[in-house]
């Protein structure tokens, strides 16, 4: 079995790192805040390149209390890629915002900032820029939108630990960033956890009295927040694995060309594209075909997983019947049935991954 991902392999690769990290979390019962979520907040800023780091409990919570943070009128307008997991829109709508979904880019599954220019009404105030699958977007192009119109940049970067765009980590490139370390990301926690990243030192500081009651002091509370606060735990292993997280992105990259080399010309596949501008943060390796369900099924049967992120468009969901996007003939509205994950990760091997693209040869593209 060549599995999509093996997180037991990577533990065993680090396990007297993680293992260390983890005592010494309980012999200090620092359960809560403390040392090792500073210490991780300072080594996570630094890795990405941003002045401040706030932990979260989760990436949802992130994108929340960074809209919460901007202060956005209430039912504003929120521009959100149609595909995307569907954390990035529903911390607008949890926030009191109005989702309005843009098409993706069909090289980069980014947004597409001319769609997202055409989307924007005297209502519109913010964009959520999702670096889906660790391909970062077009920043310099949603950046000249957003000074034109006023807007604020949300970065979600849930799947795009140490993507670059133009040199520069993705994160703090917009207004705020919003990270999600659930487990299977490149860089994960063993349970939920998140951060948010500016380069606002007030904006930061309201982001972190949001995420712990508004708090100042112990008992003085400037306003009502939530509980959204990283532990010690979690940050302990996050600092661990950080040390190896340039090193898993490269591997990934050296993943993504041999696929790229091997699954070029196959059948009617449509490969991943990278910008010459980025560096990919190949979170996931997508590739695009009609045959997409038998093509799934004939790799099980060679013993080779693989996922699909993700099968329904945003705007398709019983969940945004409301926003009335659905039949607006949206790119992503159409590709969502035909995108496949292949294994992705430094877990692979070279032999693995040519296995991988043996078993995609050997399909029946007729």
């Amino acid at each position: 079995m060549i599995k999509f991902l093996d997180l037991h392999a990577q533990y065993l690769g680090i396990k007297p790192e993680i293992d260390a990290a983890i005592a010494e979390v309980i012999g200090d019962t620092a359960f809560i805040g403390g040392a090792p979520v500073k210490a991780f907040e300072e080594q996570f800023a630094c890795f990405q390149q941003a002045g401040h780091c706030v932990g979260v409990a989760n990436g949802t919570d992130a994108i929340e209390i960074a809209l919460e943070a901007l202060a956005l009128p209430a039912g504003s307008g929120v521009i959100v890629p149609a595909n995307s997991f569907i954390a990035s829109s529903e911390a607008v709508t949890r926030s009191g915002l109005r989702v309005v979904f843009a098409d993706v880019d069909p090289a980069s599954y980014t947004l597409d900032p001319a769609d997202v220019e055409r989307r924007i009404t005297g209502e519109t105030r913010a964009i959520v820029a999702v670096h889906l699958y660790g391909h970062p977007c077009d920043m310099d192009g949603l950046g000249a939108i957003a000074r034109r119109h006023g807007l604020r940049i949300i970065e979600d970067c849930a799947q795009a630990h140490g993507a670059e765009y133009r040199g520069r980590r993705v994160g703090a490139i917009g207004d705020v960033g919003a990270f999600s370390f659930y487990p299977g990301k490149n860089l994960g926690a063993y349970g939920d956890a998140g951060a948010v990243l500016t380069d606002d030192a007030d904006l930061a500081k309201r982001c972190r009295m949001i995420a712990n009651h508004g708090r100042t002091g112990k008992y003085d509370h400037e306003f009502e927040g939530r509980n959204s606060r990283l532990d010690g735990l979690q940050a302990a292993i996050l600092s661990a694995k950080l040390r190896h997280l340039d090193g898993w992105v490269t591997r990934r990259n050296e993943v993504a060309g041999r696929y790229l080399r091997q699954l070029a010309g196959v059948g009617d596949l449509v490969l991943p594209s990278v910008a010459p501008c980025v560096r990919h943060a190949f979170h996931l390796f997508v590739v695009r075909t009609r045959f997409r369900d038998s093509l799934a099924e004939h790799l099980a049967g060679r013993g080779v997983q693989t996922g699909v992120h993700y099968p329904v468009a945003l705007p398709r969901l019983a969940a945004y019947r409301h926003v009335v996007q659905s039949t607006e003939g949206m790119f992503a509205c159409r590709a969502d049935r035909q995108l496949l994950s292949l294994p992705m990760g430094e877990h692979l091997s070279d032999a693995d991954v040519d296995a991988v693209c043996d078993a995609v040869a050997s399909f029946n593209w007729r």
